[in-house]
């Protein structure tokens, strides 16, 4: 499986439950989505990740409904998706079965090129998940097997636990952005790098935060939890932003932000409603921040700890 540099993450697809508050989704239709579908790929940004719990599946069945629709364009586009390992799902490799099965029906795929487990809640042990994980290969359902929201313990002990099967890990899904640098800073992605596992960084623009959109004046709306800082501190962060998109050209401090965290290693997935964000992503590649740019940024990030709750039941 390859990865490309940029990917998008589709959480707020389909998820109004989520979504819904605050006027996120008030101009999400299916021919947005569409649209930033295409733009997407005609960018060469073809990672899509996606979950069941994802509006309780509809972001699978939309993305279903894409891959069907149309003729390919340019290089295929690339799936993820994840299964949730609730505590009561004690027969972990029989759920996950069932659940993967499901997953694929709404994708109209008849393998995933990723599946993850969406975090560490299961009550089973990682040698019980890693045999779940393991059987999904062996059916030919999968193409490679990932986690998110796992720590550095974790994460090596999951990698053990499938270098058992003979499988890689081959990703580890985490909230990482100049909002919150922690898994940076503690040592996570230095595990990540040593075992040869692809950091994919989900919010990687603060849910909006570094866009420059947002002030003291307009904050976020209030159901937007990851990333939270006050946004006078913000500011700071996108002024800092400003200057570095100045520098190489006007780029725009979501685009910068973005560099940012390819710089770092990690494969971000910002989320794209529309044809307008999906080529504002893509705007990230193709360009670097040098080293000294980078250490300011670096200067300003934040550690952006969340509580153990949010960790857990993310949801992308």
């Amino acid at each position: 499986m390859t990865v490309p540099p940029l990917g998008v993450g589709t959480w707020a697809w389909g998820d109004r439950s989520t979504w819904g508050m605050g006027g996120y989704d008030a101009e999400l239709t299916d021919d947005t989505i569409r649209e930033a579908w295409n733009a997407s790929l005609d960018a060469g940004v073809t990672f899509f990740d996606t979950a069941e719990v994802y509006g309780h599946g509809e972001s699978e069945r939309i993305i279903g409904s894409l891959l069907a629709g149309g003729p390919e364009r340019g290089a295929p586009a690339v799936v993820a998706t994840k299964f949730m390992p609730s505590p009561w799902k004690l027969d972990v490799t029989r759920s996950l079965l069932h659940a993967l099965r499901a997953s694929l029906e709404r994708l109209g795929l008849p393998s995933v090129d990723l599946y993850q487990l969406h975090g560490p809640v299961s009550l089973r042990s990682h040698d019980a998940l890693a045999e779940a994980l393991a059987s999904a290969h062996r059916e030919g359902l999968v193409r490679a097997v990932g986690v998110s929201n796992y720590s550095a313990r974790e994460t090596r002990s999951m990698a053990t636990a499938l270098e058992a099967r003979g499988l890689a890990l081959a990703t580890n899904q985490i909230e990482f952005s100049l909002l919150r640098r922690a898994p940076e800073t503690g040592g996570l992605l230095a595990t990540c790098a040593d075992l040869g596992v692809l950091p994919l960084a989900y919010s990687p623009i603060g849910q909006g935060r570094l866009t420059g959109k947002y002030s003291v004046d307009h904050p976020p709306p209030g159901n937007r939890q990851f990333s939270n800082h006050p946004m006078e501190v913000v500011e700071r962060v996108v002024a800092e932003l400003r200057r570095v998109g100045e520098k190489h050209g006007g780029r725009l401090p979501s685009q910068v932000a973005l560099n940012w965290v390819m710089a770092k290693g990690a494969v971000p997935i910002p989320g794209a409603k529309n044809r307008r964000q999906a080529e504002e992503n893509a705007g990230a590649l193709g360009w670097s921040v040098d080293g000294d740019d980078l250490e300011r940024l670096d200067r300003v990030a934040l550690p952006g700890l969340r509580s153990l709750r949010n960790r857990l039941w993310q949801h992308g």
